[in-house]
């Protein structure tokens, strides 16, 4: 959950064996004819809790990049070590996305979850007071930021897949989508509130306060009791485990479509976060809380978006709306390297934050509708190692053009990067709603069931 730019708007339901051998659809995979109200996983104690611990988390933990980053411009100039933040944070999820979701498969999700919230509020309280005792370095920051990557990867897939346990199924794609909302939420408070906060007291202040603020989820999940979980198959090792979920994507198309759609968009789509904090000080002379609200507006364009997304998602196919959004994001891109006015530039970040949401629902969406339940975390692990990769290798890649060719170059090149890129959707399309649910028998054969 923490340090993941990306929210899921929809998720599957569980399925049942049935003695048929008929593909079906899965109730949860596509929102339309579902009763449950928006707000109603709200009325779950447990999921209430977790869900106001989320969202206090998750603003701890963008006051806390906000924070990371501009004490990087302050300690080096390079815009290679700057754009190497965003490396830092997403290369855990390449390294470990998969074991990390293969282990959420095969251990108790909880006890998971608590040790990954402690990693992270150890990390966070390591970099405050190394920042508050002025010993941090540039090299210092990147590993520590890299440290808590690490802590959020292994968080990732146990916390997604730990939804459809917290509430009633017909309210999973409504829990699903509450998360979203929290976690954009967070995004657009998070910035701009760790801009002040940098600029009154420093950023060692913001990461102290991540480190507390990541407490309260660890103080639901010891209260909560979850009941043991009854296998109907023999349990999976891990190492096993990981080579069934590979088994999986080699042998679901659908799964890899959303992968290489996904690889494609983020490669250029990584320039904008990379850069972003590089042209607020350097092109438009911005201090610690203008970068704040600038980040604050691509969160609040994102809270924004997911208000309309479900009104959109009923006359939009998947498909042609990450293509849209696609498009306004390269658009977006391209007006950052050229806009120098604050306001005119706020009003585009909010549109980009709008976009940004829309591809991230349309791809979650896809993968959940390609991904059974058996298989679910592994599945959303290669997703977001797939995703994470492309960030930090993206990352990395743009910082090193700005160094060479300037920022507003990088940029217009991976705007028109992100245009380039849409040929891949000639090929690859999203699949939209239904899902085939699959499981794996001992000769690893696939067999369609019924629900």
């Amino acid at each position: 959950m923490m340090g993941i730019g990306g929210a899921y708007a929809r998720a599957c339901g569980r399925s049942s064996v049935g003695s048929g051998s008929r593909p079906v659809a899965i109730p949860g995979a596509d929102t339309k004819g579902l009763t449950a109200s928006a707000w109603s996983p709200l009325y779950q104690p447990v999921f209430r809790a977790l869900w106001v611990a989320a969202v206090a988390s998750n603003v701890g933990t963008w006051m806390h990049d906000v924070g990371a980053v501009w004490l990087m411009t302050s300690l080096t100039p390079s815009p290679i070590m700057v754009a190497l933040m965003q490396t830092a944070t997403s290369l855990p999820f390449f390294l470990l996305a998969l074991p990390a979701g293969a282990l959420a498969d095969v251990v108790d999700r909880r006890r998971l979850l608590l040790v990954t919230q402690w990693w992270m509020v150890a990390a966070a309280a390591v970099l405050g007071v190394l920042t508050l005792a002025s010993l941090t370095t540039p090299w210092w920051l990147l590993a520590l930021t890299c440290v808590l990557g690490v802590g959020a990867a292994m968080n990732a897939p146990a916390w997604q897949a730990m939804t459809p346990e917290l509430v009633p199924r017909e309210e999973v794609s409504s829990a699903v989508a509450l998360s979203g909302v929290g976690l954009n939420l967070a995004r657009a408070v998070g910035p701009a509130l760790g801009g002040f906060i940098v600029a009154a007291s420093g950023p060692s202040a913001v990461f102290l306060l991540n480190a507390l603020s990541c407490v309260g989820v660890i103080v639901v999940l010891y209260r909560w009791q979850r009941p043991p979980r009854h296998r109907a198959l023999p349990p999976e090792h891990l190492v096993g485990a990981m080579q069934a979920g590979i088994r999986f994507v080699r042998h679901a198309p659908a799964f890899r479509t959303v992968l290489v759609r996904a690889a494609v968009f983020i490669l250029c789509g990584s320039a904008l976060w990379a850069l972003l904090p590089l042209s607020a000080r350097r092109e438009m002379g911005l201090d610690a809380v203008g970068y704040g609200v600038l980040l604050g507006c691509l969160g609040a364009g994102a809270v924004s978006g997911a208000a309309v997304l479900p009104w959109v998602r009923r006359r939009v196919v998947v498909d042609r709306l990450a293509i849209g959004a696609t498009v306004v994001f390269a658009l977006v891109t391209v007006a950052l390297a050229a806009l120098r006015e604050v306001t005119w530039l706020s009003g585009v970040l909010f549109v980009g934050g709008g976009a940004w949401i829309a591809l991230m629902s349309s791809y979650n969406a896809a993968a959940q509708a390609a991904a059974p339940a058996w298989v679910r975390a592994r599945a959303l692990a290669v997703y977001l190692l797939v995703f994470q990769g492309g960030m930090a290798a993206g990352s990395a890649l743009w910082g090193a053009v700005a160094a060479r060719t300037g920022i507003p170059i990088a940029l217009t090149v991976a705007g028109a990067g992100l245009l380039l890129g849409l040929l891949a959707a000639t090929r690859y399309r999203l699949a939209e709603g239904a899902m085939l649910d699959l499981r794996f028998c001992r000769n690893f054969h696939l067999m369609p069931l019924e629900v």
